[in-house]
């Protein structure tokens, strides 16, 4: 079995591995409960895990909209999960608001992050769910409280945050179960279980239903949609992804050829783009037509030299801010040069997930910029301690089982191949057989311009290599200002929003 590494956020990742084990509060109690379970005692490997997960936990909330008060019900519990011979396989635990309303159409979306090895934390508590975590103090999360969510995906859909198996809160019956769900096909298949579970349990098989994704989160809800098609009668209206992988090919290793490296430009000259202040579209769409035409065509060919080798590499370099001989060393390929190249006179290091973002360099004697990113290290921190505080204080999910908001050893341990093949991992296929087979199916993409852990511009370039019959204009990508979390700035995330709705209110 090949094992791939893949940087993702909300992801189990290479740069920060580690698993959060935080039981905080918040300080602020939640609305009425019910259904409260007793908390467990110890937390071991085995069938005795499980018992530290309580009941389900139903609470009654509102919260204020645009449109006016809103009232919706929250539950936090678990899904069980049977193998062929009956017995318990996992339990699966979920978040699920819905809000109180007669319509029994009302749609229902179904989230959850990537890595593989991400809990749904961060886009619960990130981007969709009524409550929001604000930090006070940047983002190194030394400072974070929740907030109402003024953006709150609730205003428009059901929503359903589910932890596939070994994050979160969501354990094998068995010590050594993982191995049942940490595949391609494996993980796709008990998502659409536990997704065919939550609309039989809910009488929601009327309700349009879509699936949200971040990051191998967007992958996996391509897996997933043709599962719920094929084994489980259910057909999605439509999937939206957050800066998603789609294409292994890109993804592992490409940046070391040509296309792949052509397809990263963006991302690092959108950065340079808006640390000199000078970002516009326009701007960035010169830089594009360049990756593809000029860029592309160098690297593919031989090694330029002399002047026109110069002329180049000092092209490249006023692109990305990168020095020219940095530039020219590397011959044109980026790679991971900009870690620790790109602010180099002030000893700084620039995160993978958003380019924009450094910080001072904890080991400038290095040359290697392997190690925490400085983005998402924060981050891991804080989206931990808040979610376990906001399902003990306000949701009354009560246990002392640790919740895995980065499981590292998933991504350690995922089969690619599921058990055969010899391929990249892709979703290009999967997308176009739902575009092809659901005349009414909607994907929307969208990216944070200076992401180069998931480049925006190999989307385009995926999309723009879709048969016109088959995506039509129901497949489109958004780009916003920020990184791979670009719904951590409150204006990306408002406009993200809102051009998410539109899918919803589509015929």
């Amino acid at each position: 079995m090949r094992r791939f590494r893949f940087f993702t956020i909300a992801l189990a990742i290479a740069l920060v591995a580690t698993a959060v084990a935080a039981q905080e509060h918040s300080g602020r109690s939640g609305g009425e409960r019910s259904g409260h379970g007793e908390q467990g005692r110890q937390e071991q490997g085995g069938p005795g895990v499980l018992s530290l997960l309580p009941t389900d936990s139903v609470t009654e909330h509102t919260i204020d909209t645009a449109a006016g008060k809103l009232a919706y019900t929250a539950t936090a519990g678990t899904f069980a999960l049977f193998d062929q011979s009956g017995e318990r396989s996992a339990a699966i635990f979920y978040t699920a608001f819905v809000a109180r309303s007669a319509n029994p159409t009302r749609p229902v979306t179904f989230v959850f992050n990537g890595g593989p090895g991400a809990g749904s934390a961060f886009l619960n508590l990130g981007m969709v769910g009524p409550r929001i975590a604000a930090f006070g103090n940047g983002f190194d999360g030394s400072s974070v409280r929740l907030v109402d969510n003024p953006d709150t995906w609730l205003a428009f859909t059901d929503l359903v945050l589910i932890d596939p198996v070994g994050t979160g809160w969501s354990r094998p019956a068995k010590p050594d179960g993982g191995s049942s769900f940490w595949g391609v096909h494996r993980d796709a298949e008990s998502m659409a279980k536990v997704i065919a579970l939550y609309v039989a349990k809910n009488s929601r098989v009327s309700s349009p239903k879509y699936i949200l994704g971040e990051s191998y989160g967007g992958f996996r809800a391509a897996k997933v949609a043709r599962v719920l098609q094929t084994s489980q009668g259910i057909v999605p209206s439509g999937i939206l992804m957050v800066s998603p992988m789609i294409e292994g090919h890109f993804q592992f290793g490409g940046d070391q050829f040509a296309l792949g490296a052509a397809l990263q430009l963006p991302s690092l000259a959108a950065a340079e783009l808006e640390r000199k202040g000078t970002f516009t579209p326009a701007a960035l769409a010169q830089v594009e037509h360049f990756a593809l035409t000029d860029y592309l065509a160098e690297l593919a060919g031989p090694p330029l030299r002399g002047d026109a080798a110069h002329a180049f590499y000092a092209r490249v370099a006023q692109m990305t801010g990168l020095p020219e001989d940095v530039v020219t060393r590397e011959r044109g390929f980026i790679r991971d040069a900009y870690v620790k190249n790109l602010r180099p006179g002030d000893h700084k290091i620039v995160s993978h997930y958003d380019a924009t973002f450094a910080v001072d360099d904890p080991n400038p004697e290095q040359a290697s910029g392997r190690g925490p990113d400085p983005f998402l290290d924060g981050f891991i921190r804080a989206y931990g301690s808040a979610f376990v505080a906001y399902a003990r204080d306000e949701l009354g999910f009560k246990t002392d089982m640790t919740y895995n908001l980065l499981a590292s050893d998933i991504s350690g341990k995922w089969d690619w191949e599921d058990g055969g093949g010899h391929s990249q991992p892709s979703a290009a296929e999967d997308l176009r057989q739902l575009l092809a087979l659901t005349p009414s199916f909607r994907l929307m993409i969208a990216h944070g311009y200076s992401d180069l852990v998931t480049p925006f511009a190999v989307s385009r370039y995926i999309l723009n290599h879709m048969p016109p019959n088959v995506e039509g204009e129901r497949a489109e990508l958004r780009l916003y200002r920020g990184g791979h979390m670009f719904y951590t700035d409150p204006q990306s995330r408002k406009a993200f929003t809102a051009d998410a709705r539109t899918i919803y209110a589509a015929p």
